[in-house]
């Protein structure tokens, strides 16, 4: 995937890192659970993606079933982007893991206490939106039940 330079700077490991730690922390929110390895990655890669954040739902209470088949573009974009986003969300995962934002467990990803402010600041409105789609995604993505069937529902692969 050729990144333009505004990509690159967008796409640094430390921001997708706080991508990452969003999505724990929406996770942990809504389940009071260690967030799977795969809900955090696949939320910052959805986040990531303009054309699927602009069509996210306002509430976790939207069925994921029913928002797939009214967004079929979904599917086509996570079938086209997937892979290579998850190649420059993987960098940032590490990074989190490094510094001690996220600690990994048996059970799955956990934020470390302090790492991350409940307030979600930016620089611009982008990655303001950006983070707020993570903390979303984090917190609906498990919400239809198997990650199994949301990841296929999705069209990728674990």
């Amino acid at each position: 995937m050729d990144l333009s330079r505004e990509e690159r700077a967008l796409y640094n490991p430390a921001f997708t890192a706080l991508l990452c730690t969003r999505a724990v922390q929406g996770h942990e929110k809504q389940y009071d659970a260690a967030c799977p390895l795969p809900v955090a990655v696949v939320a910052a890669v959805m986040a990531l993606q303009p054309s699927i954040r602009d069509v996210l739902p306002g509430t976790t209470k939207t069925g994921l079933m029913k928002w797939l088949d009214t967004n079929e573009a979904v599917r086509i974009a996570m079938g086209r982007n997937a892979a290579p986003l998850a190649a420059v969300v993987r960098p940032g995962l590490l990074f989190a893991l490094q510094t001690g934002s996220l600690r990994a467990t048996g059970e799955g990803l956990s934020l470390a206490a302090g790492a991350t402010t409940k307030t979600i600041k930016g620089a611009t409105q982008q990655t303001i939106a950006i983070q707020n789609a993570a903390l979303l995604l984090g917190r609906w993505l498990p919400s239809t039940g198997s990650l199994s069937t949301v990841l296929t529902l999705l069209g990728v692969k674990p």
